[in-house]
Parts: structure tokens; C-alpha cells; sequence
């Protein structure tokens, strides 16, 4: 193809009728939607960016990741209600997010001269010290609050996302049962629609540690990963390019590592490339990795093998887990990754867990 060449269509595009509202969060809303060829359709829209659809509009859908059955991405999304369009947006903000895609949206930023944490942020050179727990995946986020709050219940706890997975943070039903618990949610990059808008990882970091007081940051993307089996295509390479912003701002980065007796694949079993790639060979400031003690035999020996590779600059830490199962169990939101819950991935949600606890001792009493 030449470079002026245009593409073949990247969207699957449908019409459909909204048959039925289903449960709502945030800013998401699910349907029912009719779809001549299709059927009924599970869809999603979110209010702030397309209005808000009823039982009988006609609907625009985006129906590629739909029609692929993808998991955390299975949703036909509205696109438009072409009948009966939203207001035009009146609130402040000069930030562009999803930019020059069909869909980009205008945010408020921490970094903006019009907000009224401009000072803070552009005055401010570093977090503090502040423990900054780094994870692969979203499904670690309730999992290191769990063993963050086990061990400090008072400690404030505020989440850095990052555009790796789901822009929108409304996406996240996790973030809509932790909101509670988190002193706030930081929306980085592309991604948008958090408590605080930032430009970066590490304006989103300042943003955490000045604006919303956190002691304690957890810095992960947002749900529905992406990976292709290749060493280096995965999301998740940006948790390490995460770890060398926190280590640029002086912070004290904790790495969540992703482990796993019950994932079928070989690569992620014991600890996972993907925490074995971000943290020893994208990460270079250095990454103090959790490993969670009382793990089965066989898999405990693992881990340890695989840790023995890494880098002198990544020190490990067997943290105990005493009471992180009972935490865990008690999480407001559903643990689940890869379609597995804590029965099936203990070690996975205790390895998070433990990285929170570990977070939390660094952090010291509120």
C-alpha cells in the first residue's frame, strides 16, 4: 500500500434499535439493542460522550470487538444516537483526549493555567518518597488496595491510569465498588474521565501525591489488556516505563508481580514475562519486587527461580500474607482476572495483595 493509499475499513458499523436499559455505573450505561443480521446486542454507552439512549432510539454501533467476542472489550458501543444528539459540553478544559479519533473528548487538567492545581503542579519537583505499587493488569488495582488497607487502614490510596487498556475510566466497574476506598482516580495519556485529568504518568503522579494527599499510588492501565504472544507486544511494557517515572519524581516503586499456577499458557505461569520484561529490562531506576510467602511448593520454587534473573537494581521481598486472604475475600469489588476468580488465581490476587502490604510498611502511619 502507498503512503497515500487510504486503508480498508478498521469498524464494523451497525444500526440498531434499544430495546432495553440495563445497569448503570459511573458513566456507563448497558442495552439491548436490535440489530438486523446481529439480533440482540449487548451495548454500551457512555452518557457524557454520546447523550443518554432510551428504550426505542436508533442507535449507531461500533460492533468490531462485538463481533470478534472479545472478553473485556465484547460490547457493541454506541457511537451516536443520530436522533436525538447530546447538549454541546459547557464545562472548562482545553484537553484533548482520544485525539483526532471520531470520539475525542475535552477534559480539565491538573496541568491546565485554568485549573486551580496549575500551581501545585508545575511548582511541584517530586512525590515525596511516596510508594508507587506498579501493576501489569487492572485486575490487580482492588487486590493491592486490599493489602494496602489490611495493613494502614488509614492510609489514603489514590490510582493512576494509564491508556494501555480502556480509555475510559466509566468503563471499569471495579473503579465504581472501590470509589469509596480510593482518595481518587487520575486518568493519564488517552485515557480520560477519572476524578483528575493529567497529560502524563508523571503529572498524574504529582496529581495523586499534592492534589488528593495519597500515600500510597497505584499505578496500573485501565481493563482489557492487549497482548499477542510476542515478547515485546504487550501492554503491559508500559508498567515499566511507569516505574522509571516514578523513579524520575523519587518515588519508591513496588513492582506487582504477576504470577500464576492455574494460567494455561507457559509464559505466564510461575511469574509472568510480562512482569519479568517491564520490570527487569524496561524498568531502570530500579523496582523492589513483591513476592508473597506461604505460596505451594512447587510454585513458590518457581518464582524464585525466575526472580533470580533480575537485575541487581531489583531487590525481592518475600512479604508475609497473614490475613491478606480474609482482605481479600472482604474486597468491595469482584476479583477476577483472565475470566479466573481468587479460588482459581490465589497466588495472583495474594502476590497483589502482598505488594499493597508492602507499599503500605514503606508508607509508615498516616
Amino acid at each position: 500500500m502507498g503512503i497515500s493509499d487510504a486503508p480498508g475499513s478498521r469498524i464494523r458499523w451497525r444500526r440498531g434499535t434499544v430495546t432495553a436499559l440495563g445497569r448503570t455505573w459511573r458513566d456507563s450505561l448497558e442495552l439491548e439493542v436490535t440489530v438486523p443480521g446481529d439480533g440482540d446486542l449487548r451495548a454500551l454507552a457512555h452518557p457524557s460522550v454520546v447523550g443518554t439512549p432510551q428504550v426505542g432510539d436508533d442507535v449507531l454501533l461500533n460492533t468490531t470487538a462485538w463481533a470478534q467476542r472479545l472478553g473485556t472489550g465484547g460490547y457493541a458501543l454506541v457511537v451516536a444516537v443520530p436522533d436525538r444528539l447530546p447538549p454541546d459540553p459547557s464545562g472548562p478544559g482545553h484537553l484533548v483526549k482520544g485525539r483526532y479519533t471520531g470520539l475525542q473528548v475535552t477534559v480539565q487538567g491538573v496541568d491546565e493555567q485554568e485549573t486551580p492545581h496549575h500551581r501545585v503542579i508545575a511548582e511541584a519537583e517530586d512525590v515525596d518518597g511516596m510508594p508507587v505499587v506498579v501493576a501489569d493488569l487492572h485486575s490487580a488495582l482492588p487486590a493491592v488496595l486490599a493489602g494496602v488497607l489490611a495493613t494502614g487502614p488509614d492510609l489514603r490510596v489514590a490510582y493512576v491510569m494509564t491508556d494501555g487498556g480502556a480509555l475510559p475510566a466509566a468503563f471499569s466497574r471495579t473503579l465504581d465498588a472501590l470509589a469509596p476506598t480510593l482518595a481518587g482516580v487520575v486518568t493519564v495519556g488517552q485515557a480520560f474521565g477519572g476524578d483528575l485529568e493529567a497529560v502524563t504518568v508523571h503529572t498524574g503522579l504529582l496529581a495523586a501525591r499534592h492534589v488528593l494527599q495519597a500515600d500510597v499510588t497505584v499505578v496500573a492501565q485501565g481493563p482489557g489488556n492487549l497482548g499477542t504472544g510476542t515478547p515485546w507486544g504487550f501492554s503491559g511494557v508500559a508498567a515499566g516505563e511507569a516505574c522509571n517515572a516514578v523513579h524520575v519524581l523519587g518515588g519508591r516503586t513496588v513492582g506487582a508481580l504477576r504470577i500464576s499456577d492455574a494460567d494455561p499458557r507457559p509464559r505466564h505461569r510461575g511469574v509472568s514475562h510480562h512482569s519479568l520484561t517491564a520490570f527487569g529490562r524496561v524498568a531502570l531506576g530500579g523496582v523492589t519486587l513483591v513476592a508473597p510467602r506461604g505460596l505451594p511448593s512447587d510454585l513458590g520454587s518457581q518464582v524464585a527461580e525466575d526472580l533470580a534473573g533480575q537485575p541487581e537494581r531489583n531487590p525481592v521481598v518475600w512479604v508475609p500474607v497473614e490475613g491478606l486472604d480474609d482482605a481479600l475475600a472482604a474486597s468491595p469489588a469482584r476479583l477476577s482476572t483472565m475470566g479466573r476468580g481468587l479460588a482459581e488465581e490465589r497466588a495472583y490476587f495474594l502476590a497483589q495483595a502482598a505488594a499493597g502490604r508492602h507499599a503500605a510498611h514503606l508508607a509508615g502511619p498516616s
